[in-house]
């Protein structure tokens, strides 16, 4: 008998721990907290994905504790409420690996940073170009000349083994990082079979707290499988919520729900018309851009700019002098300097024509190669290719104020009739538009950089403001699909103005049903 109780005690202690395992740390006891005292639970608890996002969320709703905080009808003891959700003991595993993971990071990031200095420490050292006080290690301050070559002698020592276990150990942390990543990477993986297993082999963790009054909690996380909020999607997830009041003791516990699933959805419902208006402009612009294939004559509104680069090719062939083009300090798949290319283009091809000087310093060795076959192919299109120079386009250097000199020191030594800045330009756009007005040339600017457009406007003769930079290479290039484009984004323009008018009237005659149509939801 005696030993049929001590069987029956264990068993029933390892019950209670196994119970223990599968709820909060804080359930109540109703044996030890009398049930009038406990707060009533949650209600109607409900779980679901979140709506129009990537996926990696669940959204909780619930009706507040009638004892709520809040609620003036209740006993009001409830202060607020945790949020639970059920955690695989393979999601802690996972934590535990992406901390490992971000301690290698940390030391390997240290050793890095910290070997160039204690070698620079103890190159100085050695050459006794350092005092003691100024070095990375605290030492004894000498007292005479004996106890002060130990002292060196000393911090030599350490920080010799410093750099010896720095450098020894920076490759074994850096080959440790692909393994765990990897690992970390397998075991989320595993994820989704491991909460399929609940209520086995996991436990009840705290995600989060809600004040009182509140009806609703997110449970948002990242779908990085090395972030710590990791969460993966289509994964089964159980959720309950404890009201608790002022004494830890005395809480009450909701109902388990469950199993809910996180996804992304394709498309936003929330932005449709932003949907609506691509749709829309996509229309205009194959509209548009099969007119002008066609041959419809479309209207661009003339640019001053561009209608004054005949001239100044004119006046630079009158007096014998260069026309310099430069295309700024912009890669080639920058938007302006691809605008730029083509109005090379049709300034290099007038060049041709009149038989002028062109002179193309760049700043980037792929802006180079590009801007040599645009100008090859006008001098071949204007029917003179024998006379390219494959010495119009060069490199001068991809430092920016080193450029800019560059560039300065042609405009004073050539003196060139005419200059045309078009492209990307930063802090140099002053500079070099003071020093072509300063060699007395004809200045023609365009940027679509919004900071450097007032130094082109007081200092050149013609400026194009922003757009009327892309405007310029569909007015002078003719192409269909830029010229197709252009007319869209005209009529695109139009139609926003209307709109906002519209809006404008509409919101002054509290008319809500046209201004809900544009509201958009991020």
């Amino acid at each position: 008998m005696k030993h049929k109780l001590i069987l029956g005690a264990v068993v029933l202690i390892v019950c209670l721990g196994q119970a223990a395992a599968q709820e909060p740390a804080a359930t109540v006891d109703s044996l030890l907290v009398d049930a009038a005292l406990l707060p009533a639970a949650v209600t109607d608890l409900t779980v679901s994905d979140k709506d129009n996002d990537h996926g990696h969320a669940i959204v909780l709703n619930w009706k507040p504790s009638v004892d709520d905080l809040a609620d003036t009808t209740g006993a009001g003891t409830v202060i607020g409420y945790t949020v639970y959700r059920w955690v695989p003991f393979l999601m802690h595993s996972v934590d535990s690996l992406r901390a490992e993971l971000a301690g290698i990071r940390m030391t390997l990031a240290a050793y890095e940073a910290g070997l160039p200095q204690a070698r620079e420490a103890l190159r100085q050292l050695r050459a006794d170009q350092v005092s003691l006080d100024s070095l990375p290690f605290q030492v004894a301050r000498p007292v005479d000349d004996t106890t002060f070559v130990l002292n060196r002698d000393f911090v030599d020592r350490g920080l010799t083994d410093t750099i010896r276990i720095m450098s020894a150990g920076i490759g074994p942390l850096d080959d440790s990082i692909r393994p765990t990543e990897q690992k970390i990477r397998d075991m989320s993986d595993q994820l989704p079979a491991a909460h399929a297993a609940y209520p086995n082999g996991g436990t009840w963790d705290s995600i989060g707290v809600a004040a009182p009054g509140a009806t609703q909690f997110e449970n948002s996380g990242s779908k990085d499988k090395f972030s710590g909020d990791f969460l993966p999607d289509f994964s089964d997830y159980y959720y309950r919520v404890q009201a608790w009041t002022t004494d830890p003791a005395v809480s009450s516990l909701s109902q388990v729900v469950g199993p809910v699933q996180s996804y992304g959805q394709w498309f936003n419902t929330g932005r449709y018309p932003v949907f609506v208006a691509v749709i829309i402009f996509a229309i205009l612009t194959v509209y548009f851009v099969s007119r002008a294939r066609r041959g419809a004559k479309l209207y661009v509104r003339p640019l001053a700019g561009i209608e004054a680069v005949d001239d100044a090719i004119g006046r630079a062939t009158e007096m014998g002098r260069p026309i310099l083009y430069v295309l700024g300090l912009g890669t080639a798949a920058d938007i302006a300097t691809i605008a730029s290319f083509t109005i090379l283009g049709r300034v290099a091809k007038r060049v041709a024509e009149y038989q002028t000087s062109l002179i193309v310093p760049t700043y980037e060795p792929i802006v180079m190669s590009v801007a040599q076959e645009v100008v090859k192919s006008a001098y071949l299109d204007a029917g003179r290719p024998d006379d390219y120079d494959e010495n119009t386009v060069f490199f001068v250097t991809n430092l920016q104020f080193a450029y800019v000199a560059a560039v300065n020191g042609i405009m004073l030594r050539q003196l060139p009739a005419t200059n045309v800045y078009m492209g990307k330009f930063f802090a140099e756009s002053l500079i070099l538009a003071e020093t072509g007005a300063l060699a007395g040339s004809i200045q023609i600017a365009g940027t679509d950089e919004i900071a450097q457009i007032p130094f082109f406007i007081v200092a050149c003769d013609y400026t194009l403001i922003g757009e009327e930079l892309y405007a310029a290479s569909a007015y002078l290039g003719r192409e269909p699909i830029l010229l197709g484009s252009l007319k869209a984004q005209d009529w695109a323009k139009a139609a926003v103005i209307f709109l906002a008018l519209a809006g404008l009237v509409a919101s002054n005659l509290d008319w809500t049903a046209f201004t809900a149509l544009f509201h958009v939801s991020n």
